[in-house]
């Protein structure tokens, strides 16, 4: 399977769709390249209140202490935009996940102006959700 883009590669794939229309079927695209979720990992407290759909963040950190996310949705296009969370992400420990505002790269792939309100209170609710997993990491 293929992987996720990193952030520069995912702005330049979002300035290259020409309209709306091809930047939502590139959302899909990047959901249907999310690592298989299974199913037993669809569990209460992997799952992200405040989302629409049914959305599970799963969050672990690596050897290298640098966090790994791991998600699914049950709706192609959130599953997407949990990608592009996840491609923000990458790599960063939980300190850095803390210092970090995505929200700035939201608005460069001029992202939240076209998701419903529904949708980009989904889109909160996985970033905070985020945040909280990666605040209670640094405690640890």
């Amino acid at each position: 399977m293929a992987t996720l883009p990193d952030r520069d590669k995912l702005v330049r794939n979002f300035t290259r769709c020409a309209n709306w229309e091809e930047k939502y079927l590139y959302v899909i695209e990047l959901g249907a390249l999310l690592p298989e979720f299974p199913e037993s990992l669809h569990q209460p407290e992997n799952t992200i209140s405040g989302c629409q759909s049914q959305v599970w963040i799963l969050m672990d950190v690596d050897d290298n202490g640098r966090v790994v996310l791991r998600g699914d949705s049950d709706a192609a296009i959130v599953k997407g935009l949990i990608s592009i969370v996840f491609i923000l992400y990458q790599q960063m420990t939980p300190a850095e996940i803390l210092a970090f505002d995505v929200r700035p790269w939201f608005a460069q792939l001029a992202l939240t102006q076209h998701l419903t309100p529904s949708r980009s209170q989904g889109l909160e609710a996985m970033i905070r959700a985020i945040r909280l997993k990666a605040q209670a990491l640094t405690v640890d």
